[in-house]
C-alpha cells in the first residue's frame, strides 16, 4: 500500500484543501472512493470521542472487518486495508475551516459543496486513477453527498450514502418546525469545532504525529470569527428559507447512480432522507436498503461490507456481476425481541399493494379502532407535563407494517401554537413493549413524527396520505379554544407484529420518553434528537393545554401501511451480521 498524507487539493478561488491518500502498489490505476467532512481525517476511530463507539462495536462484533489489522481506520469512513486489498484508491479530505485544511467553516454549505466538486475532479484525474470516483460514507459523509451529486461532478460515478439525512430542513434540524436543538448542541462542538482547524486543543493527528487540526493554533476569538454560528442561525430560522434550501439537494439534478442505505430505528436524523432520495431523485439507477442496528454497525458487518463491494465493483470496475439485475429495494423486516431478520426484495417504495389502513382515535376511552367511534370525544391534556396514550384491540392475525405513516388530529390549544410529538408502539400480550436498538438510543419505539400546529399548511402538490408535506413557509397561528386540523408525518416503520399484539400511538407536546421501572432512569426512546429550546418553546406558548378531539365529525386517524401476501415470498432470515457475500446475491 501506497500511502500519502495531507496532499495539497487547490480549490477555484485559491485555498488549498489536505488529503489522505491510500492507494495499491500497483502500476496500472484503479477506481476511487471518497469523503470529505470535518471530522479530522487524522483522528483514529479508536480514539478519543469515538472509542466508547469503537469499544461497543468490538464487544459485539469481535471479529469485525476480518483480514484487516484495522490500522488506518476513521469515525464512518471505509477501512483503507480491506479496499485497497479489494483494489481500490482510498481518499479522504478535511473540508474546508476542518482539520488540516485552512478557510471559514460553513458546515452543509454551497461554497462547502463546491469544494467537494473540485475535490472528486481533481481525484478523477490523477495517474493512479481510472477516472471513475465512489462516494462512500456513514452520516456527514453521506449527507454531502446528496449535495454533491446535484452538481453533476463529471468524474463522480456512483455512490453510496449510508444513513444520511437530505432536506436539511426537516430531516435535521426542524422536525415538522420544531428545533432540534440539543443534537446540535452537542454533536457540533463535540465532533466539528473539537477539530475546528487551527484549534489548539484538538486531538493529535498520530499518523503524522502533529495536530489534527493543522500546524496554525488560533484564539477562541479567532476561531469563532472564523466559523458560521449554525445553531443560532437554525434558532432564527423557524420558517424554511434560502439558507436551508440552499443546504438541501436539487433531486432533478441528482442523477448519479446510488445504492441509499436507511437505518430503521434512526428516528430524528437520518432516515427520512435515505427514503426521501429514492423516491424522488432522477438517478435511473438507484437502489434502495434499509436494516437495523446502531447507526456505524451494518456499513462495517460483512453483509454491509459485501453490499459495498458489489455495488461499486458493477459501477466503478465494470464487473458483471449481475448488480443491474437486483431488484430496486431491499428490505430487513423486523420482529419482536429477537435480532433476526428476513431479507426481502421489492421493486418499489412504498411498497406495492400495501393496504393504506386506517386506525381511529377514541377520546372517550383512548382506543384505536379499525372503525370510526359513533360518539364525539374530546380529551384535553398538559401540554408538557401529561400525554396521551392510545391502544388497539388485539391483531387478530401475524400483520407486517412496512412503509411511511400519518396521523390526522383535531385539535385545540389554550395558547396560540401547540406541538405535536407522536410515537408509535406496540406491545406483546404480556404487556412487554416492542423496542429496539436504535441507531443510538437502545430502546427505539417503532415510529415518530412531530409538527408545530401553526405549521399545518401543506404542499398540495408534494403530498401524500401517506406522507404530508408541510411548507414551512408562513406561520399561521392559532385562535385558543378552536379546532384546527392538522396532519403530522410519521417516519417510516418496518415490523411485522404476531397475532395478539396491540399497536399503542404516544401524543404528547414534548419529546416522548418512559421511565424505567426497575432503576427508575429514563429509557427516553427519543436518543439525543430533544426539542427543548427555550427560544423556539417558549413557555407561555407551549405549556399550555391542548384539547384533541374525536367522533364522527372529527375523525382523528392513524394510517398504517399493512403489506399483504408478502410473509410467504421466498426469504432467508438471518441474525444480525450473520449475512454472507452469497446470501447478498441471491437474496
Amino acid at each position: 500500500m501506497i500511502i500519502e498524507r495531507d496532499l495539497l487539493i487547490p480549490m477555484d478561488d485559491g485555498l488549498q484543501l489536505r488529503a489522505d491518500v491510500y492507494r495499491p502498489d500497483l502500476a496500472g490505476p484503479v477506481p476511487v472512493i471518497m469523503t470529505m467532512g470535518p471530522y479530522g481525517k487524522g483522528i483514529r476511530y479508536q480514539d478519543h470521542h469515538y472509542k466508547p463507539s469503537w469499544d461497543w462495536m468490538t464487544s459485539k462484533h469481535p471479529d469485525l472487518l476480518p483480514g484487516s489489522q484495522r490500522r488506518w481506520l476513521t469515525w464512518e469512513t471505509v477501512d483503507p486495508e480491506i479496499w485497497v486489498s479489494w483494489g481500490y484508491a482510498v481518499v479522504r479530505v478535511d473540508s474546508r475551516g476542518a482539520g488540516r485544511s485552512p478557510g471559514f467553516l460553513d458546515i452543509l454549505s454551497e461554497r462547502e459543496t463546491l469544494d467537494y466538486y473540485h475535490v472528486i475532479e481533481w481525484a478523477g484525474v490523477q495517474p493512479w486513477s481510472t477516472g471513475k470516483v465512489g462516494l462512500n460514507g456513514i452520516s456527514y459523509y453521506a449527507i454531502n453527498q446528496w449535495h454533491v451529486a446535484a452538481l453533476q461532478p463529471p468524474h463522480l460515478t456512483a455512490m453510496i450514502p449510508w444513513e444520511g439525512a437530505a432536506d436539511t430542513y426537516r430531516d435535521f434540524f426542524r422536525h415538522g418546525g420544531i428545533l432540534s436543538n440539543k443534537f446540535l448542541e452537542n454533536w457540533y462542538p463535540r465532533q466539528v469545532l473539537s477539530v475546528q482547524h487551527g484549534n489548539p486543543d484538538a486531538p493529535p493527528d498520530i499518523w503524522l504525529n502533529e495536530s489534527s487540526s493543522g500546524p496554525e493554533e488560533l484564539s477562541k476569538e479567532q476561531l469563532a470569527s472564523n466559523r458560521l454560528a449554525t445553531l443560532a442561525n437554525a434558532r432564527a430560522r423557524e420558517l424554511e428559507d434560502e439558507w436551508y434550501r440552499r443546504r438541501s439537494p436539487d433531486w432533478s439534478k441528482v442523477i448519479t447512480p446510488f445504492l441509499s442505505a436507511a437505518n430503521w430505528a434512526g428516528y430524528g436524523l437520518h432516515p427520512r432522507g435515505n427514503f426521501s432520495a429514492f423516491t424522488n431523485a432522477a438517478s435511473e439507477q438507484k437502489w434502495l436498503e434499509a436494516h437495523p442496528g446502531r447507526h456505524e454497525e451494518w456499513f462495517y458487518l460483512e453483509y454491509g461490507m459485501n453490499l459495498q463491494k458489489r455495488f461499486f465493483d458493477f459501477f466503478l470496475r465494470g464487473e458483471q456481476n449481475g448488480w443491474d439485475g437486483e431488484p430496486r429495494v431491499w428490505l430487513h423486516l423486523r420482529r419482536p425481541f429477537t435480532e433476526a431478520v428476513q431479507l426481502r426484495k421489492e421493486e418499489a417504495w412504498p411498497l406495492p399493494g400495501t393496504e393504506w389502513t386506517k386506525l381511529y382515535l377514541d377520546a372517550g376511552d383512548r382506543s384505536l379502532a379499525w372503525e370510526p367511534p359513533a360518539a364525539k370525544g374530546v380529551t384535553p391534556f398538559a401540554a408538557t407535563v401529561d400525554h396521551l396514550k392510545w391502544t388497539s384491540p388485539p391483531l387478530e392475525s401475524e400483520t407486517e407494517f412496512t412503509g411511511p405513516l400519518s396521523l390526522k388530529l383535531f385539535l385545540s390549544s389554550s395558547t396560540i401554537d401547540a406541538d405535536v410529538f407522536v410515537t408509535l408502539q406496540a406491545f406483546a400480550p404480556d404487556g412487554r413493549e416492542v423496542e429496539f436498538q436504535g441507531t443510538v438510543d437502545p430502546h427505539t419505539p417503532l415510529a415518530q413524527g412531530w409538527l408545530r400546529a401553526s405549521h399545518r399548511k401543506l404542499c398540495a402538490e408534494r403530498s401524500r396520505p401517506y406522507q404530508p408535506y408541510h411548507t414551512h413557509d408562513e406561520k399561521q397561528p392559532l385562535i385558543p379554544g378552536q379546532i384546527y386540523e392538522l396532519d403530522v408525518e410519521i417516519w417510516p416503520t418496518c415490523i411485522v407484529l404476531p397475532q395478539g399484539y396491540r399497536i399503542a400511538l404516544d401524543i404528547r407536546g414534548s419529546d416522548f420518553a418512559r421511565a424505567n421501572g426497575d432503576a427508575g432512569s429514563p429509557h427516553r426512546g427519543s436518543g439525543p434528537w430533544l426539542h427543548d429550546d427555550v427560544f423556539d418553546r417558549p413557555a407561555m406558548i407551549f405549556q399550555g393545554t391542548t384539547t384533541l378531539y374525536t367522533g364522527p365529525e372529527h375523525q382523528s386517524h392513524l394510517l398504517l401501511p399493512i403489506v399483504p401476501n408478502r410473509l410467504s415470498r421466498e426469504s432467508d432470515t438471518k441474525d444480525l451480521g450473520s449475512l454472507t457475500e452469497l446470501d447478498v446475491k441471491a437474496g
